[in-house]
């Protein structure tokens, strides 16, 4: 039973790097051809401060277009288009405190 659990993790890892190779291949070849490989969406970012009290301020940055790609993983330095259309309202915390309620 041991002696297989490194099989087992090796062929995960192998079969996990075989999506991510086929995901940037199709990407990068664009096949199927009638897919987009880039999409543009607006997102919200906005900055958390915690203040001295104990409580947060929030200060928003007006909706900006971001590039992601149409894939399963981020490729290119942009993120996956699923993920960033259900993420929409990024938070960025300041100062590295988790903000309060």
């Amino acid at each position: 039973m041991r002696r297989n659990l490194p099989i087992a993790v090796l062929i995960v890892v192998v079969f996990g790097w075989l999506v991510y190779l086929g995901d940037y291949l199709s990407l990068r070849y664009r096949f199927p051809n009638h897919r987009e490989q880039f999409a543009t969406l607006q997102v919200t970012t906005y900055y958390a401060v915690p203040m001295k009290d104990r409580k947060t301020d929030y200060m928003f940055n007006p909706p900006a277009s971001q590039t992601c790609v149409n894939s399963l993983f981020p490729h290119f330095g942009d993120s996956p288009c699923w993920y960033l259309s259900r993420h929409t309202r990024q938070e960025i915390n300041v100062g590295g405190a988790q903000p309060g309620p």
